[in-house]
C-alpha cells in the first residue's frame, strides 16, 4: 500500500467482469490488474475497458505487487485460490460460496489467521436495496422483535458449465441464508433439512446428490428463533427468485419475486373489527419501493448501483455488466473490502461470518442426505478461539 491506496488484482472475468471498473473508480485504489486464463477474453476486456495490466496466470498475479485479490472463478476453486492468496500475503475477497466442505472452511481460517490479512466473502444479498432497507427498519425499531425468517432462491442451472450439474442446492445457498443471519445478528446452530423431487441420472452422478430442491429449517443461536430456506437448482419450473422475508411483532417484510416490489405487513393501531365475527388485529398490506443507497458510497462509484449492462454485439458471451448488479450490491461490497484494508480492520463479512453463512448450507445438505436428521453446525469462533464467548 502506497499513499494510503491499494493495488487490486481481479481473477475471473466471466462473472468478475462486473468489478474491475468499480475498483478502478474507487478513490482508495491506485491500480487494477485483471487476470483470466482465457487470453481472448482478457484481451477483449482490457481493450474495451482500458486496462493496461493483465495476466493469464494466477501465479503471476500472486507474485505481483498487488495488495489484494478478488477471486471470481468457479465455486470449486474458491478455497484453493483463497488459500494461495493468503499464503502470498495478499488480502483476499472471494465470491460465494466460501467453500463446499467444512474442511476447506477450516483450512481457509487457519491460513487467514497465519497471514494476518483480511478475508471477505463477497455476498451480494446483504448489500441489496432490499436488505439495506430492512436493516434500516430493524435499526429504527419499526419491525419490532424478529419472530421468524424465511429465505428463497430458485434458479434453473440447465445449460450452465458442467461443474454445476447436480450440485447440492444448499452448497450454493448463501444468497438465501445470509440475509436471515445478517439481519437477525445470529448464527445458525443446527439444521433439519429435507430434499425433494427427483433428477435424471446424469445430474445425480457428478455429486451423488439426488435432490433438485432442498428445504432447511435452522435453529438460531439465541435458542428462540427459527428460519427456513428453500433452494432449487434443476428440473423445477419457476422463474428466478432470490428473496427473503422477515416476520416481526410490529411489522413484516416479504420479498418473493425478483423483479417486483416487496410487501410490508403492519398492524394498525386499532383492534376494531371490520366485519362482524372477524378476529385478530387489522393488518395493513402495502407494496414498498426500496430506495437506492448510493449516497453512503464515495461519489465516484455511486453510479454502479444503478447502471446497466454494456453489451458488445461482437462478443455476446462476454459479461459486460458495469453497474446495477445483484440489486445494486456490487459497489457496496467493493467499498467495504477496500475500506477494511485501508482502515486496518476486519470487513463486515469476515472469515468467521463467511464460515457461519457457508457452513449452514453444507450442513443442511448433510441433513438432507440423512433424511432430515439434525446436524449441528460448527461454531468456528469457539473452535479457533476457545476463549471466545
Amino acid at each position: 500500500m502506497k499513499d494510503n491506496k491499494i493495488k487490486v488484482g481481479i481473477v475471473g472475468l466471466v462473472f468478475g467482469g462486473a468489478f474491475p471498473t468499480i475498483y478502478r473508480d474507487h478513490p482508495d485504489v491506485s491500480e487494477v490488474v485483471i487476470c483470466d486464463k482465457n487470453e481472448k477474453l482478457l484481451k477483449d476486456f482490457s481493450e474495451k475497458f482500458h486496462f493496461a495490466k493483465c495476466c493469464t496466470s494466477y501465479e503471476e498475479l500472486l507474485n505481483s505487487d498487488v495488495d489484494a485479490i478478488h477471486i471470481l472463478t468457479n465455486i470449486h476453486t474458491h478455497a484453493d485460490l483463497a488459500i494461495k492468496a493468503l499464503r502470498a500475503g495478499k488480502h483476499c475477497a472471494v465470491t460465494v460460496p466460501m467453500a463446499t466442505t467444512l474442511e476447506e472452511i477450516r483450512n481457509i481460517i487457519k491460513e487467514k489467521e497465519k497471514s494476518g490479512k483480511n478475508y471477505m466473502m463477497m455476498e451480494t444479498s446483504v448489500y441489496t436495496y432490499q436488505c439495506l432497507y430492512v436493516k434500516h427498519l430493524l435499526d429504527s425499531g419499526r419491525l419490532g422483535k424478529i419472530q421468524y425468517l424465511r429465505g428463497t432462491h430458485f434458479q434453473d442451472m440447465e445449460g450452465w458449465p458442467d461443474y454445476w450439474k447436480g450440485l447440492p442446492p444448499l452448497h450454493y445457498g448463501t444468497h438465501a441464508i445470509s440475509p436471515l443471519l445478517y439481519l437477525s445478528g445470529l448464527r445458525a446452530e443446527s439444521v433439519h433439512c429435507l430434499g425433494s423431487g427427483t433428477m435424471r441420472r446424469e445430474l445425480i452422478e457428478h455429486y451423488g446428490n439426488p435432490y433438485p430442491v432442498e428445504t432447511a429449517v435452522f435453529r438460531l443461536s439465541d435458542g428462540k428463533t427459527a428460519a427456513d430456506v428453500t433452494r432449487s437448482l434443476f428440473e423445477t419450473a419457476h422463474e428466478y427468485v432470490e428473496g427473503f422475508s422477515v416476520f416481526g411483532d410490529k411489522m413484516s417484510f416479504e420479498w418473493n419475486f425478483e423483479e417486483e416490489d416487496p410487501y410490508i405487513y403492519e398492524f394498525t393501531d386499532s383492534m376494531e373489527k371490520t366485519t362482524i365475527g372477524e378476529r385478530g388485529k387489522k393488518i395493513e398490506k402495502r407494496a414498498v419501493h426500496c430506495p437506492d443507497q448510493a449516497q453512503i458510497l464515495p461519489e465516484s462509484i455511486r453510479k454502479y448501483t444503478t447502471e446497466y449492462a454494456i453489451l458488445d454485439p461482437e462478443h455476446p458471451d462476454m459479461y459486460m455488466k458495469q453497474g446495477g448488479g445483484h440489486h445494486g450490491s456490487h459497489p457496496h461490497m467493493v467499498h467495504e473490502f477496500v475500506r477494511s484494508i485501508i482502515e486496518e480492520r476486519e470487513p463486515m463479512i469476515d472469515v468467521f461470518t463467511a464460515a457461519d453463512w457457508t457452513a449452514a448450507g453444507i450442513c443442511g445438505h448433510e441433513s438432507a442426505m440423512k433424511q432430515g436428521e439434525e446436524v449441528i453446525i460448527p461454531d468456528f469462533r469457539k473452535e479457533f478461539s476457545p476463549e471466545y464467548t
